[in-house]
């Protein structure tokens, strides 16, 4: 495969990334360095290591079958896919919520507006839908590959910057405490979305659909998780690089992070500018609210995608055939916009909260996703060939129970003890 080619299969990967790179990173891993330092930098990798099979299922599933894994939850039978759209209507207002309120706070940043932070996720949202009516796959596929080079670029010279860098920690400064629920509770929304909730999978496979129906062609199982893996990898470097800016510039310095999304935004942006120089700071403001304005783009996007194919699988008897569907999905992306704005309408003035509570909801769902990935991809219909090896079967194995005994563990903790 000559470079030429690689750039052209490049797609899904990288539009997973744009997805994933977003409040898992620029939020949460930046907290987590924040407030606890160095302490949870093996949490991050530990995550991203145990949920890899449940991501890679999905480049491996549409390369051997064409098909999205929502095809594959309907063969398993119709417990999987009504599953699937149960945990899909549980989390996605609060997960578009959460996305869409990080990125207004960063444009009143930038612009700096006082309009109030609804009104500002409406506009977002508004031309969010007005692209991708307009441009659709091939929007998403172009932006990302630009976006995610910029912030990654960025971000590595902003942490080498940092650490050449004078860091005084004060002595009363915090650690990770196991026995603090406050803590607990950060961990748990920590988790749920390092590196991206387990149902972003199921996103990744219907664009790696639309990637192939732009190409004309269905490249290898090697080519597709090698885009999946430069994607998925990337992302776990970006997330250890914001937790790595958050302990060293702010861990220690008597700062804290705001639940105020336009006052974190300037505070994310300041931890760039003092690594970096304040010549840089254009530069991080234009990376930073592109990231999540791509992510907003993603979420508003993946969602009817993948609703559109559920909702005629679930309803067969109501002649879906009649619309079109486009229309359909159309109808879903005004039911998520409309959804995440009263929820915001209750809870815009604490973007911690709209964040907690997104990441939360995909942790406690993410044993039941990783399940149905695994049994996709071993289930008869899977071409033998495409199906995982051994090890990897017994790597999700580990994944699927680990998962398992930490929701286990935090819903009896939460509810119980």
């Amino acid at each position: 495969m000559n470079l030429k080619n690689f750039f052209k299969i490049l797609g899904p990967g990288l539009i997973y990334a744009g997805a994933a790179v977003g409040v898992s990173h620029l939020v949460q891993s930046t907290r987590a360095g924040a407030s606890y330092g160095y302490d949870l930098i093996w949490i991050l990798l530990l995550a991203n290591i145990i949920k890899y099979p449940f991501f890679e299922f999905a480049p491996r599933y549409v390369s051997a079958t064409g098909n999205s894994l929502i095809s594959g939850y309907q063969k398993l039978g119709k417990w999987a896919i009504v599953s699937y759209a149960s945990l899909t209507l549980l989390t996605m207002f609060a997960i578009q919520a959460a996305v869409t309120i990080v990125t207004a706070g960063l444009v009143a940043s930038a612009f700096k507006l006082t309009i109030d932070p609804v009104t500002i996720s409406a506009i977002i949202l508004g031309v969010t839908t007005i692209i991708l009516i307009i441009g659709k796959y091939s929007i998403l596929d172009k932006l990302m590959k630009l976006i995610i080079v910029v912030l990654a670029v960025s971000t590595i010279f902003a942490v080498i910057s940092a650490f050449g860098q004078s860091h005084s920690v004060q002595s009363t400064s915090a650690s990770f405490d196991w026995m603090n629920r406050l803590d607990i509770f950060f961990l748990i929304a920590f988790i749920g979305w390092m590196p991206s909730p387990i149902d972003v999978s199921v996103w990744s496979s219907v664009w790696s659909v639309a990637k192939y129906k732009q190409l004309g062609f269905k490249p290898s199982l090697k080519q597709s998780l090698l885009d999946f893996k430069i994607g998925y990898i990337g992302t776990t470097i970006l997330a250890l690089g914001f937790l790595l800016l958050g302990a060293r510039i702010l861990y220690g310095s008597g700062e804290e992070l705001s639940s105020n999304g336009v006052v974190f935004s300037e505070q994310l942006i300041n931890m760039y500018t003092v690594s970096i120089g304040s010549w840089a700071k254009i530069i991080i403001s234009i990376a930073a609210l592109t990231t999540m304005f791509s992510t907003t783009l993603t979420c508003l996007d993946a969602y009817p995608r993948v609703l559109q194919p559920t909702t005629e699988i679930l309803f067969p008897k109501a002649n879906f055939a009649k619309l079109n569907s486009g229309l359909i999905s159309l109808l879903w992306i005004i039911i998520l916009v409309i959804g995440t704005l009263l929820l915001l309408g209750y809870f815009a003035g604490s973007m911690r909260f709209m964040v907690d509570l997104a990441t939360t909801l995909s942790f406690v769902t993410a044993p039941i996703l990783a399940y149905m990935n695994y049994r996709v991809v071993t289930d008869k219909h899977m071409p033998v060939s495409f199906r995982p090896g051994i090890k990897l079967r017994w790597f999700a194995w580990i994944g699927i129970i680990f998962l398992s005994l930490f929701t286990i563990g935090f819903l009896y903790w939460r509810f119980l003890a």
